[in-house]
């Protein structure tokens, strides 16, 4: 059977979500937790990564990013994976695999999938019955959003502002606010595949792209 082809797509959105091993609760502790979103900022600065949301559970992660370096992403996991991973075991004395062999990638269709996988993030936490609300939820882009920090900022909000054709990041945030509180409203967020199994979530025409093709990261 032939390889998958790789894909680039400069300027694309990608959904990625990396589990521990055996999705153990490696993550359980929050120091662990702060130590990948310090990694990740690590990642931003260093190779220019741009990240859109992300979430760090007790157990896996997901990360929201736009492909504008290549080869950007690759290196981010690479260095965001490897250090966590490298820390915790030392620390704990431990030798063995920390994550799954791979994470796994899914493109997202920059029209109004983008902000259902946005928000799809941000309510992980509540879709497992930890919390009721994102906000509750330290380890996730979320808070960051809605309170940029004054320094250590992971989000781009601006390319945020640009992808969701928000005027201003003030309009983006009160939007992101309202997506959040509507998924609330209407019933208990449930878990969708689509976003942790499939190549692409989108119209047909932007799934079509990606059948037999590997992201090239």
């Amino acid at each position: 059977m032939p390889r998958a082809k790789r894909i680039y797509t400069p300027g694309g959105v990608w959904h990625l979500t990396h589990r521990c091993h055996n999705r153990d609760f490696l993550l359980k502790f929050r120091r662990d937790r702060v130590r990948w979103r310090y990694w990740l900022f690590q990642a931003r600065k260093r190779y220019g990564l741009c990240v859109l949301n992300y979430i760090v559970t007790c157990n896996h992660i997901h990360l929201l990013v736009q492909d504008r370096k290549q080869g950007a992403i690759a290196r981010s996991l690479q260095l965001v994976a490897g250090r966590v991973a490298q820390e915790y075991n030392q620390r704990k004395s431990r030798k063995g695999a920390f994550w799954e062999d791979r994470y796994f990638a899914t493109a997202v269709a920059t029209d109004h999938h983008l902000i259902q996988c946005l928000v799809y993030v941000d309510l992980n936490m509540v879709r497992a019955g930890v919390v009721r609300h994102p906000e509750q939820w330290r380890d996730a882009g979320y808070h960051e959003i809605q309170a940029p920090p004054e320094r250590y900022r992971i989000i781009d909000v601006e390319a945020l502002c640009g992808l969701t054709q928000s005027r201003s990041p003030e309009s983006f945030r009160a939007s992101h606010r309202r997506w959040v509180r509507d998924e609330l409203e209407r019933a208990r967020p449930l878990r969708q595949a689509r976003w942790s199994e499939e190549a692409a979530v989108g119209p047909d025409s932007f799934k079509q792209r990606f059948t037999a093709c590997k992201p090239a990261f």
